[in-house]
């Protein structure tokens, strides 16, 4: 009995970090997901090596082409588009300008919505209740069309795009995050922190927020998705990234004239956006189950 308790004693603890990689790599949302996101990461980042040709040269000669029907070099395996433009390249460099505007949007609003949310949430009072307001005059205004507004008075570039999506998305980061920092705040840690003194800006960005990154971190795995939708609806209504740049959303809107006569044209990148939106939603949904369990339906 004594060698099986020190058996058991002696055995090798988990680390937590360990203990995540292993929930991670169990969930199928997590995996598939990610090996989705990480392709089309790859793909994004070695554009210039992958693609074919030339994402913006005019070739008139192969305009319409039909997939599948590649030339001597090996382009147009997707077709090619109203100008002659290989569709393959312009997917493959589509990806940037999405994940790029997707990844950085999440971050401006996260920031902005984790700040204000820790704030109204710690202090309370007025400070909560001038930051609730203002989110839920935010609230009554569709996304969309918010963001139409912005870019229509800012102008159509990546830069106010990001900015535009990122100040579009801040609400919900802020009333998730207060409502764990209304429930934080009165713990015993927090209230042994104060006792000692402890500034609350340290109690907020090392007692508070360390006990609530993981909603911020679930959150922004799920807006990724939305913000990636959202800027190709921009760029379907030619209020995104300008042409030549070639976006996903950019494209289906090049084709949608011509889907009796020419299907591939909308329906390639089409298929890859909704691809890839899937796959952040199956990750997020996986991050979700894994880093708050209460969350499962």
């Amino acid at each position: 009995m004594e060698t099986a308790t020190a058996k058991v004693a002696l055995a090798p603890r988990q680390s937590p970090s360990a203990t995540l990689r292993r929930q991670l790599f169990r969930s199928w949302r997590v995996v598939l997901g990610g090996v989705f996101l990480l392709i089309v990461v790859l793909v994004a980042v070695f554009a210039r090596q992958l693609s074919p040709t030339d994402p913006i040269a005019n070739a008139l000669d192969n305009r319409l082409r039909q997939p599948f029907t590649t030339t001597a070099d090996g382009r147009y395996l997707l077709g090619g588009d109203t100008l002659g433009r290989d569709i393959l390249s312009r997917v493959i460099w589509g990806a940037r300008i999405s994940l790029a505007v997707g990844l950085t949007a999440v971050l401006v609003a996260g920031s902005i919505g984790i700040l204000l949310g820790l704030l109204a949430g710690y202090y309370g009072g007025k400070t909560d209740e001038v930051i609730m307001r203002i989110a839920d005059i935010q609230l009554a205004i569709p996304t969309l069309l918010l963001a139409i507004a912005l870019i229509g008075v800012l102008g159509p570039n990546l830069r106010n795009l990001i900015l535009v999506l990122g100040v579009s998305g801040w609400v919900i980061y802020a009333r998730t995050m207060r409502g764990v920092v209304l429930s934080l705040r009165e713990s015993q840690f927090v209230e042994a922190a104060r006792a000692l003194g402890v500034t609350d800006a340290r109690i907020i960005a090392t007692h508070i927020l360390r006990n609530a990154w993981t909603s911020a971190i679930v959150i922004g795995s799920q807006q990724m998705g939305y913000m990636i939708i959202t800027e190709s609806s921009l760029a379907f209504l030619g209020m995104g990234v300008p042409p030549p740049t070639p976006t996903w959303g950019g494209m289906i809107a090049d084709g949608r004239d011509y889907l009796s006569l020419a299907w591939h044209v909308a329906t390639m990148p089409g298929l890859i956006l909704v691809s890839t939106v899937l796959a952040v939603n199956f990750f997020g949904d996986g991050l979700r189950d894994v880093l708050d369990p209460r969350l499962r339906l």
